[in-house]
């Protein structure tokens, strides 16, 4: 069994900055792929960075020159810094996991990230 646990998540004004950190348990070959995902009432969950062990991570197009996911191999952690953040980044993050970037069998709690305008 793999668990994720998020944290890092709180209110912040626009412009400001917050650091998500996911904590996996259990076998590491369920999260070869590790991602953060958010989700806002009403929209479809968006995919904003992944990383598969060894590769760079890929971002979604609206979250690019702004966050930064990395991995702790050693902690078997994964990270997701965000800068610049803007209203329209308000959503609950999740972090996800799985043997590839297709298959993410592996959820979080979520935490929630607020930014006021």
């Amino acid at each position: 069994q793999v668990q994720l646990v998020e944290s890092g998540g709180g209110s912040v004004q626009a412009g400001g900055s917050l650091r998500l950190s996911c904590a996996a348990s259990g076998s590491s070959r369920h999260y070869y792929c590790m991602a953060w995902f958010r989700q806002t009432p009403g929209k479809e969950r968006e995919r904003v960075a992944s990383i598969a062990r060894g590769l760079p991570p890929t971002y979604a197009d609206s979250v690019k020159g702004r966050f930064t996911a990395s991995r702790d191999n050693a902690r078997n952690a994964l990270n997701l810094q965000m800068n610049s953040l803007k209203p329209e980044d308000t959503a609950i993050y999740y972090c996800a996991a799985g043997v590839t970037c297709a298959t993410l069998n592996y959820w979080g709690q979520g935490t929630q990230v607020t930014v006021s305008s």
